[in-house]
């Protein structure tokens, strides 16, 4: 199977050599998975936009690395993870530091519907570790080996967070029966 389509690789080759027009391009199809991908770990829409910007800066930069091993989406989502994780460990960092309070983190999205907004709910309030994996792997598709991967952790460790996710968000969420179960799910902590 190949790891990119043709047209894509046109596109890497020509932004390779400095093409703008073809990056241009590259970040049409790439930057809302990158986005989604951001806002969903960053749990703040300001910080996902900055995010997802420095991603393609990165990516501009570092394009010659890329070798076309894996797909162009898997290697931007690594970027886009490891900004998302600098950035909190810069801002962890930053509050000791500082000893500021930390603040509240915005909503993510406004769902058309009550489900879709209770789901997100749930996510955002996963411990971190969880979230990413169960991001990555629920909702990008990415496997436990490339989940874990782009995470740096075993596969292993990224099934288990997946797990831990799964449970906690059951937990939280309303039953069909109408239920609230209301449990808070970060009460666990956040392993790391």
């Amino acid at each position: 199977m190949q790891a990119i389509d043709s047209d894509e690789a046109d596109l890497i080759e020509r932004a390779k050599t400095g093409d703008i027009a073809a990056f241009e391009r590259l970040y049409r199809m790439h930057s809302g998975r990158v986005y989604g991908l951001c806002v969903r770990l960053a749990a703040n829409r300001a910080e996902a936009e900055d995010c997802t910007q420095d991603t393609f800066v990165t990516a501009w930069q570092r394009l010659a690395d890329f070798r076309g091993d894996s797909r162009l989406s898997t290697w931007l989502h690594t970027i886009a993870y490891h900004e998302v994780i600098g950035r909190k460990r810069r801002e962890a960092r930053d509050a000791r530091y500082l000893s500021a309070a930390g603040t509240e983190t915005e909503r993510v999205a406004h769902a058309d519907s009550a489900e879709l907004e209770d789901l997100e709910r749930a996510i955002l309030r996963l411990p971190a570790r969880a979230r990413e994996a169960f991001v990555l792997q629920k909702i990008y598709g990415y496997t436990h080996d490339e989940a874990a991967g782009i995470m740096g952790i075993t596969a292993g460790a990224c099934k288990s967070q997946v797990h831990r996710a799964v449970q906690l968000m059951a937990a939280a969420l309303p039953s069909e029966n109408g239920d609230d179960n209301g449990a808070n799910v970060s009460a666990g902590g956040d392993a790391r």
